[in-house]
């Protein structure tokens, strides 16, 4: 996200991938790519606080909480950012179902 690598993330997220916003709002990968690549979500850099998993077989739950520098549609602000995470193991491979964010 901080690089823009579009290419990177998008190996690593469903096709269906959704993230969440902290408003509620629910946002397809195409428009959420959209949206990197235009900088109306611009993300400068981010403090890792503490982060969790919980796998289960094939499946899996990631919490990571950070302290994230983000422009989103106009705001720039730190915000205290958790993002809960679905994981599916996949031919060896963990893909990012959806993301959910919410403020800690």
């Amino acid at each position: 996200m901080i690089e823009k690598d579009i290419a990177g993330i998008n190996k690593i997220v469903d096709v269906d991938f959704t993230l969440t916003h902290i408003t509620g709002y629910v946002q397809s990968k195409k428009d959420w790519f959209t949206e990197i690549e235009s900088e109306q979500m611009k993300y400068y850099s981010y403090t890792e606080v503490k982060t969790s998993v919980s796998i289960t077989a094939d499946k899996a739950t990631f919490v990571g909480q950070n302290l994230l520098d983000a422009r989103i549609w106009g705001t720039r602000n730190t915000w205290r950012l958790q993002q809960t995470m679905q994981l599916e193991k996949r031919n060896g491979k963990w893909i990012i179902l959806k993301s959910v964010a919410t403020i800690f």
